[in-house]
C-alpha cells in the first residue's frame, strides 16, 4: 500500500481536479435545474461512507474475535472517516434538498436512519475516546452493530415510501449524468484510501510512541 500510494495520490488529485469540468458539462436535469448537481458530491459522499464502514466493521469484527491490534487500528481509523464522509451526505443533503422539496429536513426513514447510523459511529468514537480500559472491545461491538445498520439504511428507500428516490436510479441515470457521477466516486473513493492510509500510519506511530513510554517506565 505504501508503495501505491504516491500514484494514488495523484490520481485522486487529478481526478478531484477534472470533476469539476465534467459536472459542469452535463446536462441539467429537466426538473431540479442546477441544484441536481449536487448529486455529483452527496452521493459519493455516501459511497466513501460505505466503504469506510465496510473496513470498520471487517477490521473491528477480527480485532473482537482475534484481538489483533493491526484491526484495531484500521478499526479506528476508519471509523473516523464513516463519521467524516457521513458529515459530508448530511450536510450535501439538506442543501439539496431545500431546493429539490422545499425544506431542509423531513424525519423520512432514509434519513432518519442516516443519522441514527452517523450517531452510532460517533458513539464508538466517543466509548474508544472516554471508555476506559476494555473499552476497545466495547468499541468494536459498536461498531459491528453500526456496520449491520448500513444495508438496513440502503435498502429504506426500497422498502418504504420516503421523499428519496429508490435505489434503481442512479444504475439507470443516463451517461451524460453516470458518466460525471462515477468520475466523482472514483475520487471519493481513492480520496478514502489516502485517508486511511494515513491514519492508521498515524496510529501506527502512536502505538510505537507508547511503547516507548512503557519502556522507559519500567
Amino acid at each position: 500500500m505504501r508503495k501505491a500510494f504516491g500514484p494514488l495520490v495523484v490520481v485522486g488529485a487529478a481526478l478531484f481536479v477534472a470533476a469539476p469540468y465534467f459536472i459542469a458539462q452535463a446536462p441539467y436535469e429537466s426538473t431540479m435545474g442546477l441544484i441536481q448537481k449536487i448529486m455529483y458530491y452527496h452521493v459519493p459522499s455516501w459511497i466513501a461512507q460505505y466503504c469506510a464502514i465496510t473496513v470498520c466493521g471487517v477490521a473491528s469484527a477480527i480485532y473482537l474475535f482475534k484481538s489483533h491490534p493491526v484491526a484495531d487500528r484500521y478499526a479506528v481509523s476508519a471509523a473516523e472517516l464513516v463519521v467524516l464522509f457521513g458529515l459530508m451526505g448530511l450536510i450535501t443533503g439538506p442543501l439539496w434538498a431545500r431546493k429539490a422539496w422545499g425544506v431542509w429536513w423531513q424525519w423520512d426513514v432514509r434519513l432518519t436512519s442516516a443519522l441514527l447510523m452517523e450517531l452510532i459511529f460517533v458513539a464508538y468514537l466517543l466509548v474508544r475516546q472516554y471508555g476506559g480500559p476494555g473499552s476497545e472491545k466495547l468499541a468494536s461491538a459498536t461498531a459491528l452493530f453500526g456496520t449491520a445498520t448500513g444495508p438496513f439504511v440502503y435498502k429504506s428507500v426500497d422498502i418504504w415510501r420516503t421523499v428519496h428516490p429508490k435505489t434503481t436510479v442512479v444504475p439507470t441515470l443516463p451517461s451524460s449524468l453516470g458518466a460525471p457521477l462515477a468520475l466523482t466516486s472514483a475520487a471519493f473513493v481513492l480520496l478514502f484510501v489516502v485517508l486511511l492510509t494515513l491514519r492508521v500510519n498515524l496510529a501506527e506511530r502512536q502505538a510505537a510512541l507508547d511503547e516507548m513510554y512503557l519502556a522507559l517506565e519500567d
